[in-house]
């Protein structure tokens, strides 16, 4: 009866240690993929299920793309792993003694070193401004070779001045910011950080389109913007 109570206990200690694994590492981690130059910024957003298993999701925010589904995702000794099928990638890490940071490498065609830390994405807010002469949404289309991917750009004026975000329809993106808006006289230059790409062209005197040039990890096409009727 003492050796069963001794195994109950025991059973009771691991149960226990494995809950508190998975409270440590619950929350929202923020964390910074780097390659050619190119800076993707990630939320990891970590949370238990009913049957008090890890479940998650991750946005890829520089992307727009949010609430991509993880799983399965597990942590045994501070060793968390999950894996992304929508990307086809993959994480192992190890939790800090504090669970504040997670130290490990993301997989996806080759590995990366991957660091989260515990945080929330920053929400900047841009008060209104008188709507600029290119306010709205432009649409063009980029010749891939295995077809056209349509761009929509939406611009906007703020008190902060100029500010864009991007769709890929065709790619089910919405709302990819864009880093930087600057604009000079008829020259218009768009850059995402996050895609290690960006648009640079010529605004035409009826305001009608944007004619210039896509470029992206150092390969140029050409990219007409039209302006968009609501």
């Amino acid at each position: 009866m003492k050796r069963m109570t001794f195994w109950i206990a025991s059973l009771a200690i691991l149960l226990a240690s494995g809950a508190l694994n998975a409270q440590e590492v619950t929350g929202d981690w923020l964390g910074t993929l780097s390659t050619n130059g190119v800076e993707l910024h990630l939320a990891l957003h970590i949370s238990k299920a009913a049957d008090g298993s890890l479940k998650a999701t991750v946005d890829s925010l520089d992307q727009g793309a949010n609430g991509i589904p993880v799983g399965p995702i597990t942590l045994v000794d501070s060793k968390l792993n999950f894996t992304v099928a929508a990307v086809n990638g993959g994480y192992e890490g190890k939790v800090n003694s504090g669970g504040t940071v997670i130290t490990g490498t993301w997989t996806q065609v080759q590995a990366l070193p991957l660091e989260f830390r515990r945080g929330v994405a920053a929400k900047v807010e841009h008060k209104p401004g008188k709507p600029s002469d290119i306010d709205g949404a432009w649409q063009g289309g980029i010749d891939t070779g295995q077809g056209t991917l349509r761009m929509i750009f939406h611009i906007v004026n703020t008190e902060d001045g100029l500010i864009a975000t991007l769709d890929v329809p065709d790619q089910g993106a919405k709302g990819i910011p864009v880093t930087t808006v600057t604009r000079g006289g008829s020259a218009l230059k768009l850059e995402l950080k996050g895609l290690g790409g960006g648009f640079e062209g010529k605004i035409s005197s009826d305001l009608s389109t944007i004619d210039g040039t896509w470029t992206q990890v150092g390969n140029s096409l050409p990219l007409v913007l039209k302006r968009v009727t609501q």
